[in-house]
């Protein structure tokens, strides 16, 4: 087993991978930039290190100096977390170079996975379901137009490197075909370096569906049941439960054996998520393979009772998945709401600040992942999520009964935050009746609403604090003619 690891990552991921190191007895060594000397991450660390400036370039996607200082200070193996040089094959490989080890899949899997084309080559004999496309890139517009009219539409256009929404567009009719093919074409090259779309059958009324998997070196993959991630802003997930309340144990399972069997196909080891979209018909297809521990994990933890850092760690150290897939059993439900330290009212924009109040909810059921305190700043310069928040039920009812209460009492101040839009969302219809899709915002959400809501309550609270104010007055009047010791002028007088 490893001695000491380094994690290539800061917040609150970095802090959870930390804490299963601690619990392993194994040392810690963080990074982190200027911005970041004082974070939790850094000062819960056994060793830690500047890597520059604030800007991510500088700093956390230095991998060469991440390497050399790993190196200098005897580190056996990196975990990358998630984001930064999570999914990069380069910085995999160079670790590997190093006589280093790397907590996650192996150079060929990141590669392979990282490009939507590749891997649905990769997947395409092992029974996978796929939304219909074109099999490669497309350059040529009116062969795009050829395509699009055997696939039917609405069409999708999509980059095949990157995500998070950026290179894709839905086109409904085929005179708009070549523009919107451009101008996909135009962003995924400035995203992602790489300007190659392909086009595929776009799914209406998505949900999105993923399911955990595990692989090892002996060639053991299991999976870790779904996850529902359909509730998204800007194509970024903003809610998640597991499992999701629509799937019978039917599809759950060939679901999960799907998940497997893309897996299978890079011979794929440590933590992964594989992605589908189902439509309005429950059928999936496989989207993508996210070769990285995701964001939303807690809630596999909590309903499968697996510690997957400690399993990443495990697996990477050579072990054997510690439990047979016919061991696993789904215990009660879980939901998660990625706390951002955005404006829901206005368009989920960032607004990042000093958070001069930070109080976390407690109580039964509740998980609270994060990486910031009181006084702390929510720097601008990295992704704005203050913390993952986690409820836990014996039920999907009680799960959202908990969650609500554990917004509630959360108490930040200083920033706007997406907790008044999670409480909007899980208490909504279509959510607690599992009728919802990945249109959830577009069609449910109302920013009006929520300004009202937001304005009644300060209204309320200034009107509380006032009568409460003007109370202590009056009480201390009365204090002060009761107990005030008499001055010898008073008692002369009298």
């Amino acid at each position: 087993m490893f001695k000491k690891i380094l994690v290539a990552n800061r917040g609150e991921i970095a802090l959870r991978v930390m804490r299963t190191a601690r619990e392993m007895g194994i040392s810690t060594v963080a990074v982190y930039s200027e911005a970041d000397r004082g974070a939790l991450h850094v000062r819960f660390a056994d060793e830690a290190i500047c890597l520059g400036p604030a800007a991510s370039s500088q700093s956390y996607l230095r991998g060469d100096k991440i390497i050399a200082e790993a190196l200098r200070l005897g580190v056996e193996a990196i975990h990358p977390g998630y984001g930064f040089l999570s999914e990069n094959a380069a910085f995999c490989q160079a670790v590997t170079d190093a006589g280093m080890v790397f907590i996650g899949p192996t150079p060929h899997a990141i590669e392979i996975m990282g490009d939507k084309l590749a891997s649905k080559r990769a997947v395409a004999e092992y029974n996978v379901p796929m939304v219909p496309g074109t099999p490669g890139a497309v350059s040529d517009p009116d062969e795009a137009l050829r395509l699009a009219a055997e696939i039917g539409y609405p069409v999708l256009i999509k980059a095949s490197a990157g995500g998070g929404g950026k290179g894709m567009r839905v086109v409904e009719r085929p005179e708009d075909l070549k523009a919107e093919m451009a101008r996909a074409s135009s962003e995924a090259a400035s995203a992602f370096g790489n300007g190659a779309v392909f086009v595929e059958k776009f799914v209406t009324k998505p949900r999105h569906v993923e399911v955990q998997v595990l692989g090892d070196t002996h060639g053991n993959v299991v999976h870790l049941f779904e996850r529902e991630c359909s509730i998204q802003r800007r194509h970024q997930k903003v809610i998640e439960e597991a499992p999701s309340a629509i799937l019978t144990p039917e599809l759950r399972a060939a679901m999960g054996a799907s998940a497997v069997a893309v897996a299978q196909s890079v011979h794929y080891t440590g933590a992964g998520t594989v992605e589908f979209l189902m439509d309005a018909d429950h059928k999936y297809y496989f989207l993508e393979m996210n070769t990285r521990l995701q964001v939303e994990h807690p809630i596999t933890e909590l309903i499968t009772g697996i510690d997957l850092v400690r399993e990443q760690i495990n697996i990477a150290a050579g072990k054997p998945i510690s439990f047979r897939q016919e061991d696993l059993r789904i215990h009660g439900h879980a939901l998660e709401l990625r706390v951002y330290a955005e404006d829901p009212t206005n368009r989920f924009l960032p607004d990042v600040g000093t958070l001069h109040t930070y109080r976390r909810p407690q109580g039964p059921g509740i998980r609270l992942d994060d990486g910031f305190e009181e006084g702390m700043e929510i720097p601008i310069h990295y992704d704005p999520m203050i913390a993952k928040l986690c409820a836990w039920g014996a039920n999907r009812e009680q799960a959202i009964d908990r969650m609500l209460r554990a917004i509630a009492e959360y108490r930040i101040n200083g920033v706007k935050t997406t907790l008044a839009f999670g409480a909007f969302a899980i208490d909504s219809v279509p959510f607690r009746t599992g009728d919802f899709d990945t249109k959830f915002v577009e069609q449910h959400f109302d920013p009006e609403k929520l300004k009202r809501d937001n304005a009644d309550e300060a209204e309320i609270a200034a009107l509380l604090a006032a009568r409460l104010h003007s109370q202590r007055q009056v009480s201390q009047g009365a204090a002060s003619a009761v107990s005030r010791p008499r001055t010898a002028w008073q008692l002369n007088r009298s």
